[in-house]
């Protein structure tokens, strides 16, 4: 075992967070020190976002908190640069981190630069802070029965258009997609997502993409103006140029490449988790998702453990196992999926759905708590069969 054996994990959200805790765990009884960077000290549940942009007040949980009992050091800070040869991170532009294993977990956030005007006259879900200044315009477009505009019929403008609806009913709410909103679902889901959209009046408007932003409206490709008193981008996803620029070796997206056991291709040292990775199994790309990203951290902390100790490791497989929705505080609907997430026939709806949903939402803070005692795991598939062999 290598004494004094610095780990640092960049990223401290869904991913990043439960990396550095299962590591203290699972290295408690080694000369191992975990440092844990992020820019800010409050934790962001990710899966609530839309909560916030509709106007609800969430708990707010502050990573030392998270991390106490650990052992890990919080460092809040921006990474501003990574020199992979000396093995150092700087952090905002100024104080010098070194490591000897690094675990990346820079996630990704919704791309506003593609479109003329998203990045001016759009809001995000990318920070509670840009959530929260959507909710107060909300509340004023509200109070006029104004006109609301949700660009993107992905899973997150699905929650969002709807939780908007429920939370301010006198508002007509607009959800706008190229595809029809829950194509991946079966057919049984994608009705009920459907009637439960048109049960809350939100309009949809399909079949053309976004061309234009403006102040008071959205422009489609094929002409179309669609009034919006306030617009709120979910389409799209970028990840920060920080690996690219240190050389590291990344997809055409800044994705870092790994190898079967999520390490660099380029630089071992470095273990990439969540959205930050391009992680490939047998039946396709992995795509950034709570589901698929917290198996990652998981995996890659017991994989760090395993190695500091001179011992072997596995390779890293998964399999997709449910697609879940909410549809406002009172409706949900899960899609339950094979391990390559083409739908299964089953399916939940309504109240049970609910408690499904919010089963979900919760789980990785409780996961958090008990991950300090026991290794708790978040992998429910490993993809069967079909993970068994290497992908090409």
């Amino acid at each position: 075992m290598n004494h004094d054996h610095h780990i640092v994990v960049l990223g401290a959200g869904y991913t990043g967070l439960f990396s550095a805790i299962r590591l203290a765990h699972r290295t408690r009884r080694t000369d191992v020190k975990i440092t844990l960077v992020n820019p800010s000290s409050r934790f962001v549940e990710r899966l609530r976002m839309h909560q916030i942009a509709a106007g609800q007040e969430l708990a707010e949980h502050q990573i030392p908190d998270l991390l106490a009992d650990t052992g890990v050091t919080f460092v809040q800070g921006t990474a501003t640069a990574i020199a992979p040869e000396a093995r150092q991170i700087t952090i905002d532009g100024a104080d010098v981190l070194s490591y000897d294993t690094l675990v990346y977990a820079l996630g990704s956030s919704t791309e506003t630069g593609t479109v003329p005007g998203a990045d001016t006259h759009a809001f995000t879900l990318n920070t509670p802070e840009i959530a929260g200044r959507f909710a107060a315009r909300l509340r004023e477009v509200a109070a006029s029965g104004g006109t609301v505009t949700v660009c993107g019929g992905g899973l997150t403008g699905i929650e969002a258009a709807a939780e908007i609806t429920e939370s301010h009913p006198g508002l007509n709410v607009t959800l706008i997609s190229r595809d029809e909103p829950g194509a991946m679902m079966g057919s049984k889901a994608r009705t009920y997502l459907h009637g439960a959209l048109h049960r809350l009046g939100i309009t949809l408007t399909t079949g053309s993409r976004v061309t234009k932003v403006l102040p008071d409206a959205v422009e489609l490709a094929d002409g179309r103006i669609v009034r919006s008193d306030v617009c709120l981008w979910t389409t799209g996803v970028k990840v920060p140029p920080l690996a690219a620029a240190a050389g590291i070796a990344t997809d055409d997206r800044g994705l870092i490449l790994v190898d079967p056991t999520l390490r660099s291709v380029s630089h071992p040292e470095i273990h990439a988790i969540g959205d930050a990775a391009a992680v490939r199994m047998a039946w396709g790309q992995i795509h950034g998702t709570c589901q698929s990203g917290l198996p990652t951290a998981q995996y890659t902390a017991d994989t760090i453990a395993r190695l500091v100790r001179g011992r072997t490791v596995k390779p890293f497989r998964f399999g997709y196992f449910h697609q879940p929705v909410s549809l406002g505080r009172r409706d949900a609907v899960i899609q339950f999926t094979k391990a390559d997430e083409t739908p299964r026939r089953m399916c939940l709806t309504g109240r049970s759905a609910v408690a499904y949903k919010e089963m979900v939402s919760g789980s990785p803070l409780t996961t958090y708590r008990f991950s300090k005692h026991m290794n708790v795991t978040t992998i429910i598939s490993k993809g069967g069969r079909a993970t068994r062999r290497p992908a090409a």
